[in-house]
Protein backbone atom coordinates (compact mmCIF):
# COMPACT_ATOMS: atom_id res chain seq x y z
CA UNK A 1 0.00 0.00 0.00
CA UNK A 2 1.69 3.00 -0.99
CA UNK A 3 1.50 6.29 0.93
CA UNK A 4 -0.34 9.15 -0.07
CA UNK A 5 2.05 12.26 -1.46
CA UNK A 6 0.67 14.75 1.03
CA UNK A 7 1.41 11.89 4.45
CA UNK A 8 4.90 11.58 2.73
CA UNK A 9 5.47 15.27 2.49
CA UNK A 10 4.06 15.81 6.56
CA UNK A 11 6.18 12.54 7.66
CA UNK A 12 9.80 13.95 6.10
CA UNK A 13 8.75 17.40 7.47
CA UNK A 14 8.14 16.00 10.73
CA UNK A 15 11.72 13.89 10.75
CA UNK A 16 13.17 17.00 9.24
CA UNK A 17 12.25 18.61 12.45
CA UNK A 18 12.47 16.51 14.82
CA UNK A 19 16.52 15.49 13.86
CA UNK A 20 17.55 19.52 13.40
CA UNK A 21 16.06 19.69 17.09
CA UNK A 22 18.13 16.34 18.45
CA UNK A 23 21.12 18.25 16.47
CA UNK A 24 20.01 22.00 18.40
CA UNK A 25 19.40 20.18 21.79
CA UNK A 26 23.01 20.18 22.70
CA UNK A 27 24.16 23.64 21.52
CA UNK A 28 21.33 25.52 23.15
CA UNK A 29 21.79 23.39 26.68
CA UNK A 30 25.83 24.10 26.52
CA UNK A 31 25.86 27.26 24.70
CA UNK A 32 26.53 28.93 28.40
CA UNK A 33 28.47 26.43 30.24
CA UNK A 34 30.64 22.88 29.98
CA UNK A 35 29.32 19.85 29.59
CA UNK A 36 29.96 17.36 32.45
CA UNK A 37 32.88 14.96 32.50
CA UNK A 38 30.41 12.13 31.26
CA UNK A 39 29.30 13.81 27.89
CA UNK A 40 33.25 14.72 27.18
CA UNK A 41 34.06 11.32 28.29
CA UNK A 42 31.48 9.43 25.66
CA UNK A 43 32.38 12.07 22.82
CA UNK A 44 35.72 10.84 23.37
CA UNK A 45 35.87 7.24 23.68
CA UNK A 46 32.31 6.28 22.14
CA UNK A 47 32.91 6.78 18.52
CA UNK A 48 36.63 4.74 18.57
CA UNK A 49 34.47 1.71 20.53
CA UNK A 50 31.86 2.02 17.78
CA UNK A 51 34.07 1.38 15.22
CA UNK A 52 35.90 -1.69 17.06
CA UNK A 53 32.05 -3.36 17.40
CA UNK A 54 31.70 -2.30 13.38
CA UNK A 55 34.76 -3.84 12.17
CA UNK A 56 34.38 -7.09 14.62
CA UNK A 57 31.05 -7.60 13.36
CA UNK A 58 31.63 -6.90 9.19
CA UNK A 59 35.13 -9.10 9.63
CA UNK A 60 33.16 -11.52 11.64
CA UNK A 61 31.63 -14.47 9.05
CA UNK A 62 35.23 -13.98 6.68
CA UNK A 63 36.45 -17.47 5.29
CA UNK A 64 39.96 -17.58 4.06
CA UNK A 65 39.71 -21.10 3.29
CA UNK A 66 37.27 -20.53 -0.32
CA UNK A 67 37.84 -17.64 -2.81
CA UNK A 68 37.91 -15.06 -2.51
CA UNK A 69 39.94 -15.55 0.71
CA UNK A 70 38.46 -12.53 2.41
CA UNK A 71 40.41 -10.18 -0.34
CA UNK A 72 37.90 -7.57 -0.86
CA UNK A 73 36.84 -6.78 2.76
CA UNK A 74 40.63 -6.83 3.84
CA UNK A 75 41.39 -4.46 0.61
CA UNK A 76 38.21 -2.49 1.48
CA UNK A 77 39.34 -2.29 5.11
CA UNK A 78 42.76 -0.92 4.31
CA UNK A 79 41.85 1.79 2.14
CA UNK A 80 39.41 2.80 4.44
CA UNK A 81 42.15 2.78 7.10
CA UNK A 82 44.51 4.58 4.37
CA UNK A 83 42.38 7.06 3.31
CA UNK A 84 41.43 8.10 7.03
CA UNK A 85 45.15 8.51 7.97
CA UNK A 86 45.81 10.64 5.05
CA UNK A 87 42.64 12.64 4.74
CA UNK A 88 41.42 12.32 8.58
CA UNK A 89 37.62 12.40 7.42
CA UNK A 90 35.38 10.18 8.35
CA UNK A 91 33.11 10.43 5.65
CA UNK A 92 35.55 9.60 3.04
CA UNK A 93 37.17 6.75 4.18
CA UNK A 94 33.75 5.31 4.72
CA UNK A 95 32.60 6.22 1.62
CA UNK A 96 35.64 5.31 0.24
CA UNK A 97 36.40 1.95 1.39
CA UNK A 98 32.47 1.06 1.21
CA UNK A 99 32.87 1.96 -3.12
CA UNK A 100 35.99 -0.07 -2.96
CA UNK A 101 34.67 -2.91 -1.19
CA UNK A 102 31.05 -2.88 -3.67
CA UNK A 103 33.68 -3.05 -7.00
CA UNK A 104 35.56 -6.10 -5.66
CA UNK A 105 32.44 -7.59 -4.57
CA UNK A 106 30.35 -7.02 -7.89
CA UNK A 107 33.71 -7.38 -10.02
Amino acid sequence: MALPLNNALIATLIAALVIFATRLFPFALFSKREPPTILRFIEKYIPPMIMAILLIYCLKDLDFATRPFGLPQLIALLVTVVSYLWKGNSMVSIFGGTIVFMLLQNS
